[in-house]
């Protein structure tokens, strides 16, 4: 279990009814309370920002990221690792308000938190990089290429893992020079930027250089009007992704999508099943199944579907659920319940189209049952939708073939995992997966934190963040050309 420090960084009062704008001001947009979803109880009440709020953020942004952009390296560096130093020794009070907050069990929260370091680490060592090279040309000429940041940066960060997902964004943006708008998903503020927000701000960062603006639509609907901001960053669902496209298109912007999957687990016929089973129920279960990388497909061959069915079966059904805050669990619930009761209709209505159901299927407030359907077939809707729920949905395939044309059978390309005792069966079967990832002999929800991320279809727009794709993502290549003097043309 956690301990309670006696010192702590954070103050909910500060919060209250405000936004950040490199200090706490009030929110024309008025109150934004925010629920503990295990308990019901009121976490806090933030400020909720409105489209007068963007407009004045993005005019402050302008002034702040001129001088960020000419801050020497070291400095912006010596920012990142203080806030790295600041979130570790605060450790156990950042992971009570993951647990609280977001609903997930205590490793989670512990994992966000670590990852978040790694982050700013990681935004420290981008000041060290090299920025740009230098091009052939004439002689007596000099012809390079420099990276520059876009200016401002607009992030859209969702609820399931808010402080890593919001921070795979700002961290790198940040580090290139620009400054960030960084709108939270309502029902996770606090995690998803606040915290963020103070963190940074006690590490020194310059006021103006982020802001964060709690709210719904209408705060990010106005970053992708805004024609300041140059960049859109976005990690959420399909839907809202393509809505997003679109608004931000018109204004020309980049735009980065990570978005919604459907990941295909590919159990071959010499998997150890208990180590596949294992596997799955990790994929599948894992922050309740609110993980866009969850492992939503298991194909299994058919000569092992029924054992490897049972397995899972009994481990689904001896999982714990219940408040991880005050509990050994190893779900917690779910993050609402508009979610709830979505996955329970997509779940009910394929048992209702021929899918069995072996284990789950019900709960009790927020806390859903880890679910295990088998003989799911195309047609049903857990087959094709992203449940965003506990739910493994079990398919069983001929031979290898067949198991790539159903993994392929999806408008989603995110991840693919496979497992099998034999590597190089795995690594062909690998190749004629369309997805952004690939885990060999591993489930598919994999990340970290200095890999490329993204997918593929309906999972993204094709691109990366990540790794070592940060530079490319958050600035652009300037062409220079330098002679000593000027020469005269024909003209």
């Amino acid at each position: 279990m956690l301990q309670e420090k006696t010192l702590h960084l954070l103050n909910p009062e500060q919060w209250k009814g405000k936004i950040f704008n490199g200090q706490w001001v009030a929110a024309s947009g008025g109150i934004l309370p925010v629920h503990e979803p295990a308990s019901g109880d009121l976490l806090a009440e933030v400020g909720q920002a409105s489209a007068a709020d963007v407009t004045a953020a993005v005019r402050k942004a302008e002034i702040a990221q001129k001088q960020w952009a000419n801050t020497a390296p070291r400095e912006r560096a010596a920012i990142f690792r203080r806030a790295a130093q600041l979130l570790e020794a605060h450790f156990d009070e950042m992971t009570r308000w993951v647990v609280r907050e977001t609903g997930g069990i205590i490793p989670k929260g512990q994992l966000e938190i670590r990852e978040t370091i790694e982050i700013f680490n990681l935004a420290a060592g981008m000041q060290h990089d090299i920025q740009g090279h230098v091009l052939p040309s004439t002689t007596g000429r000099m012809s390079y290429a420099k990276r520059i940041p876009h200016g401002i940066v607009g992030v859209i960060s969702p609820f399931n893992v808010p402080m890593v997902l919001s921070m795979r964004a700002v961290g790198p943006a940040l580090a290139a020079g620009n400054a960030v708008l960084l709108k939270p998903d309502p029902q996770t503020p606090i995690c998803g930027g606040l915290i963020i927000a103070t963190i940074l701000q006690e590490a020194g960062l310059p006021e103006g250089v982020l802001h964060v603006l709690p709210g719904g639509a209408e705060p990010g609907s106005a970053l992708c009007d805004a024609p300041e901001v140059r960049m859109i960053a976005f990690t959420g669902s399909t839907a809202v992704g393509r809505m997003i496209a679109e608004k931000a298109g018109k204004q020309l912007k980049k735009v980065s999508l990570e978005l919604g999957g459907k990941s295909p687990l590919i159990i071959l016929d010499d998997a150890d099943l208990d180590i596949a089973a294992s596997n799955a129920a990790w994929g599948a279960f894992l922050h309740q199944g609110q993980i866009c990388m969850a492992s939503g497909r298991i194909l299994v061959h058919q000569r092992i579907a029924a054992e490897f069915t049972r397995r899972l079966a009994e481990k689904a059904s001896h999982l714990p659920v219940g408040n991880p805050l005050t509990e050994q669990v190893a779900l917690g619930p779910l993050i609402s319940e508009r979610q709830r009761d979505r996955a329970h209709a997509i779940i009910h209505d394929s048992i209702k189209a021929g899918a069995k159901l072996e284990a789950g299927g019900t709960y009790e407030r927020l806390f859903y049952k880890p679910t295990v359907l088998s003989n799911v077939k195309p047609g049903m809707r857990v087959y094709h939708e992203e449940v965003f729920g506990p739910c493994a949905s079990i398919i069983s395939f001929a031979d290898d073939d067949e198991a790539i044309s159903i993994a392929n059978d999806t408008e989603y390309g995110l991840s693919a995992g496979i497992i099998t005792a034999d590597v190089g069966r795995a690594m062909r079967l690998g190749e004629r997966i369309d997805s952004g990832m690939l885990h060999i002999n591993d489930q598919t929800v994999n990340d970290e934190v200095c890999n490329p991320f993204g997918g593929r279809g309906c999972s993204g727009n094709g691109g990366n963040i990540g790794g070592t794709t940060q530079w490319e993502n958050f600035t652009q290549l300037r062409w220079v050309t330098v002679q000593t003097a000027a020469h005269p043309y024909p003209f």
